[in-house]
């Protein structure tokens, strides 16, 4: 949630400086998570006695590998460890949580996604300054140990307290996964809209504080970004769960999150030439897009009885968008900067973010199929 301050830095060091691949190093990581979902899911499944060993195996490989990327000196070997190692490590890390989620909530299960995922933009709030003042200060190197340390002295205690609610099921974890929802074409729907809004999501995190910079605000003014952007998610994302459990129509729900995004990318970000309209746009934006994947877990009760198959799917074709991104992006970026719409070198950019969420609303069309799967 908060790399793009991270690129921002790495992109003024003279080794690393005009490397496209920088902006590889966020991407993978995220997209790892999504990719490997499908993996992840029946492997919790099957393994349900080991689940809290995997929480602690996860959260080791993720302090591990800010560590080891703390003594990188190349682009490819921040790919590595702050990009792969760390994907790996919170992959094994929140599936296991989200299985026992499901174990505790299923009126209000939207809600408690909802919370669970405003924790990472909740602490997205005030992270991105005090990562660009560890940055300006002692370099990546110490931060990246810093986070380190942080992360395995705030995470390790509460470790033990995380628990599921079913006993081990023992050899009836092995029974086949239910695909019927393959055969339903309100599931593809679903999951084009869904590829559609993975591909453009973390545009914003990544690229706000270099617009920022762009301006010629502060990296502190660039971080401010950022943390509006993830306050709005925390609140875009407890509230869309709160109403995913109560409005019947889901697609109303994703056509209200990918299209005010595209309108914001539009006529907002477009625009902004200044720290006001950039503030606005990160909030606006935040909201609304961020609620879209707390939408996943009633995707997958509209199409079938077990929601995490469908869950893990749209995870994976997230991924497959969000993977895309740096080098897609990266290559959008060959223009001088100038004072017009999106100040010129921005400009494929917004355009590319403003599309695909467009795209990505067109899930709405969908509603007879949703309206016919009800009636059968």
């Amino acid at each position: 949630m908060t790399f793009g301050v991270f690129q921002d830095y790495y992109s003024t060091l003279p080794e690393f400086e005009g490397d496209t691949n920088i902006a590889v190093i966020g991407t993978v990581s995220t997209s790892i998570y999504f990719l490997g979902a499908p993996i992840a899911t029946p492997l919790v499944k099957r393994y349900h006695r080991w689940q809290r060993h995997m929480t602690v195996v996860g959260s080791a490989l993720c302090v591990l590998s800010l560590l080891a990327a703390s003594f990188a000196k190349s682009v490819s070997g921040l790919i590595a460890t702050q990009g792969v190692l760390y994907g790996t490590g919170f992959l094994m890390l929140y599936f296991p949580v989200l299985s026992m989620l499901n174990e505790w909530f299923v009126q209000r299960r939207g809600l408690a996604y909802g919370v669970l995922y405003a924790g990472s933009g909740f602490s997205g709030v005030g992270l991105p300054f005090l990562l660009q003042i560890l940055l300006a200060k002692f370099g990546y190197q110490t931060t990246l140990r810093a986070v380190a340390v942080a992360q395995f002295a705030l995470v390790a205690p509460i470790l033990p307290l995380i628990k599921g609610r079913l006993p081990d099921p023992g050899n009836s974890a092995m029974r086949r996964i239910d695909f019927s929802f393959l055969y339903q074409p309100l599931f593809y729907c679903f999951a084009l809209s869904n590829l559609f809004q993975g591909f453009a999501y973390y545009i914003p995190s990544l690229y706000l504080p270099s617009v920022a910079s762009a301006l010629g605000l502060s990296g502190t003014v660039g971080a401010l970004t950022l943390s509006a952007n993830n306050l709005a998610i925390v609140v875009g994302q407890v509230g869309f769960g709160y109403l995913s459990d109560r409005v019947h129509n889901v697609l109303i729900l994703v056509f209200l999150s990918s299209f005010m995004s595209a309108l914001a990318a539009f006529f907002i970000w477009g625009f902004a030439h200044s720290m006001e309209a950039l503030l606005m746009f990160s909030l606006v934006y935040g909201w609304c897009a961020g609620g879209f994947v707390v939408l996943w877990q009633k995707f997958g009760t509209s199409v079938s009885e077990d929601p995490q198959p469908v869950f893990s799917l749209m995870a994976f074709g997230k991924g497959i968008g969000n993977i895309a991104t740096g080098p897609v992006t990266a290559g959008l970026l060959s223009g001088p900067v100038t004072s017009g719409y999106g100040m010129g070198k921005f400009e494929p950019l917004i355009l590319f973010l403003g599309s695909f969420m467009l795209c990505s609303s067109l899930g709405i069309l969908g509603m007879p199929l949703k309206r016919r799967h009800t009636e059968t």
